[in-house]
């Protein structure tokens, strides 16, 4: 099986290594602490857990690498831009 890197795989790292982080780091009140909160912490697991799924996905259905890096990009970018709206409708 071949290694392939894909934008969700980096998305889904980032999102567990901030998850890692936030788990094994001290509590305290510095000011480029990030505090995450149990509720958070369980919104963005499953959301790793959606990407990794979704980048099963997209491997599954699409075998060019060229075309799952657009495609994923796309789809990446559609998401920030969903919820950027959501956050200032809400």
């Amino acid at each position: 099986m071949k290694l392939r890197i894909t934008p969700l795989n980096i998305v889904g790292a980032l999102g567990l290594s901030l998850i890692v982080v936030s788990l094994l780091s001290e509590k305290q009140t510095a000011p480029r602490y990030i505090d995450l909160s149990g509720f958070y912490l369980l919104i963005l697991s499953c959301l790793v857990l959606v990407t990794f799924i979704t980048d099963l996905i997209f491997r599954f259905t699409l075998k060019d690498i060229k075309r799952i890096w657009i495609i994923e990009s796309i789809f990446i970018v559609v998401t920030v831009i969903l919820m950027l709206i959501l956050q200032k409708v809400v």
